[in-house]
């Protein structure tokens, strides 16, 4: 008999004996699913049932509507060391509070892949679904809230993921808890449709590469998207509101895409740089923050164009006796408070704009100078710049600003409307 023969026969063997299983809360759910076979999927009945429990077999856990998953308190409720399994449509609470032993409402061991965790109620957990080295897994169309009781710093991610490569998270909404997705040390994976509200971040990338995130909507957390650390990164047509102190971070990324993104009602600043190279920023929204762009720290080598920057108290701070083109092949970004003619009328205004003065400057080195903002020796800095622009030290410019910017972020504005009040 061939060794292929062998392998065949012995992963035919293994669900032989699989099954549909109805079980009730009178049923004890720790002894069925020790005893399941490879391919059983268990329907739990409407109730409570006990944790923790431990998966160490490819099975599905399915449960029919109200159908609950209590923890101890301590440790994790369901801890799955097997790949391929499925939970299911559960309510699942009550995990233990230790962050030094991860723990969760659903854990997954590295030793299992390819898990399937959707439709799921996770409350009152300190992490929601920890993918601990499982690769190829799908988080996808769960609700997750997290812990409040506890300090910031004291609570667990919605969605955590260490070492997971190829793996998806979808049409999720959470809330509450620390980051809403916090991912380390991985690549390959696709964050896609997500919600997240009332957290620290949204999604929170640490040394992960090759990724993509898209489509996620971030509402009233302390910053909406932190990519830090990290290459290679897609992160297109995601929407950042209310957010109070940035809309994207991009602290040590490089090489990446920030494409079709929009930062609505910004607290702070809907976009800061730093120390980011190589990167591709273009036909993003930044509307009605404080600071549009804040870049610094040495961000060289990028291209920024076809953004549009409506309504920001300050369009850019940029601290830097370096001038930076803002603009690529003959196009350049939309500035609402650029005025200026468009005589050939080929939607590129015929002025160049600059959106930082002298004295803005002065004022970013020397905060105390804001005492003499309104003086006489102010106004006749900002005259000068303005009419001498080569006694402005450095920074950005905009050689061809669109007169129009009713083509950019069209898509992901339209997906905007229905989250803003």
């Amino acid at each position: 008999m061939t060794t292929i023969l062998k392998l065949l026969l012995l992963f035919s063997s293994s669900f032989l004996h699989a099954a549909t299983i109805e079980v009730t809360t009178g049923d004890n759910l720790f002894k069925t699913i020790s005893n399941a076979n490879a391919g059983d999927i268990y329907i739990l009945a409407p109730g409570s049932y006990p944790g923790n429990i431990t998966i160490d077999k490819e099975i599905t856990l399915k449960g029919k509507d109200g159908a609950k998953i209590i923890g101890t308190g301590e440790g994790s409720v369901i801890t799955i060391n097997a790949s391929n399994v499925t939970i299911d449509n559960l309510i699942i609470s009550d995990s233990g509070t230790d962050l030094s032993s991860q723990d969760s409402a659903i854990f997954i061991n590295k030793t299992s892949d390819n898990a399937l965790i959707k439709n799921n109620f996770l409350s009152n957990n300190l992490i929601g679904v920890y993918l601990w080295g499982s690769t190829n897994s799908n988080v996808n169309n769960n609700k997750i809230i997290g812990r409040q009781d506890l300090r910031e710093n004291e609570r667990g991610n919605g969605i955590q993921l260490w070492n997971s490569t190829g793996s998806s998270v979808a049409n999720n909404h959470v809330s509450y808890g620390r980051d809403g997705i916090f991912v380390t040390t991985s690549n390959n994976n696709t964050f896609s449709d997500n919600v997240f509200s009332n957290l620290r971040y949204s999604i929170h990338y640490m040394y992960t590469n090759n990724s993509t995130i898209k489509n996620n909507i971030s509402i009233n957390n302390d910053i909406g998207f932190a990519l830090m650390s990290s290459s290679g990164l897609k992160v297109t047509n995601n929407i950042s509101i209310d957010d109070k102190e940035h809309g994207f971070f991009a602290n040590f990324l490089n090489q990446s895409t920030i494409n079709g993104n929009a930062v609505l009602n910004g607290k702070n600043k809907c976009l800061f740089v730093y120390n980011s190279n190589f990167n591709t920023f273009s036909d993003n929204y930044f509307k009605q923050c404080l600071i549009g762009v804040n870049w610094t720290a040495g961000s060289d080598e990028n291209d920024f164009y076809n953004n549009a920057f409506i309504g920001n108290k300050k369009q850019v701070k940029y601290v830097s006796t370096k001038n930076i083109e803002w603009s690529y092949q003959g196009q350049g970004n939309f500035w609402s408070d650029h005025k200026s003619y468009d005589i050939n009328n080929n939607n590129i205004a015929d002025s160049v704009y600059k959106p930082n003065d002298i004295t803005d400057k002065i004022l970013w080195n020397y905060p105390n100078a804001a005492v003499l903002l309104n003086s006489p020796i102010m106004q006749l800095l900002r005259y000068s710049s303005k009419h001498f622009p080569s006694l402005l030290p450095g920074g950005i410019v905009d050689s061809y600003p669109l007169m129009d910017n009713t083509k950019i972020a069209t898509e992901t504005l339209k997906n905007a409307q229905k989250y803003i009040n």
